[in-house]
């Protein structure tokens, strides 16, 4: 029987591979069909398998499973899916990293500019990170990395320590260099993979063909 709703979504999104290689759930995300203004893909199309969120949560957090971890934050909006996910599974805290003006509290506040180069403020309630407080921090994706940076920015102004990054993708940009030279990093993108999803176009994509479209 197809699991509820099936008839929405192309049969492939609920598809679990005999052999699952790291990563293997990639192949579920699907292309921007709408045209500038919006992301280049969509990664959620994975989280609608059971099996492949269950599996990229893992593989994010294998470097991880022996460190120190106090509290998890995800950055709004879409790391409050994997970053209330890890913390569920390390039974940890999770702290909401939002977008300025959602907050009724006291915040402190942090500007960045995002991979639109909009120029934007993040917030972050006022009692959460006390000093030395470990916290690893999540996002979806990290393109050119002003958002990760400025979530950094918001723990470690307060005194916290940032355990870890992690993300679907980390893309090579300057800003994704950076966050990966500095601190501990965990993605789910294969080495070979790579190129790939720096130039923007996965081969996935093609395997799609018009049915993502007619959802």
């Amino acid at each position: 029987m197809d699991p509820p709703g099936s008839r929405l979504l192309p049969r492939d999104v609920w598809r679990i591979p005999k052999t699952r290689e790291k990563g293997w759930y990639l192949a579920l995300m699907a292309p921007n069909v709408k045209g500038p203004g919006y992301c280049w893909l969509d990664p959620s199309r994975l989280y609608c398998n059971q099996q492949g969120l269950q599996d990229c949560i893992t593989d994010l957090l294998q470097p991880f499973w022996e460190d120190p971890i106090d509290l998890v934050a995800g950055i709004d909006a879409m790391g409050f899916i994997l970053g209330a996910a890890i913390a569920n599974t390390l039974q940890k805290g999770f702290l909401a990293i939002r977008k300025a003006g959602h907050l009724c509290v006291e915040t402190y506040t942090q500007p960045y500019t995002d991979y639109s180069s909009r120029q934007k403020v993040m917030e972050v309630r006022t009692d959460a990170i006390t000093p030395g407080l470990r916290v690893l921090l999540v996002d979806q994706w990290i393109e050119t990395g002003g958002t990760m940076q400025a979530a950094i920015q918001l723990v470690e102004q307060r005194g916290g320590i940032v355990a870890g990054v992690a993300a679907i993708c980390i893309e090579d940009s300057e800003g994704g260099r950076w966050i990966q030279a500095q601190y501990k990093c965990s993605h789910c993108v294969p080495n070979h993979l790579m190129p790939q999803f720096n130039q923007h176009q996965l081969e996935s994509f093609s395997t799609l063909g018009m049915r993502h479209s007619l959802v």
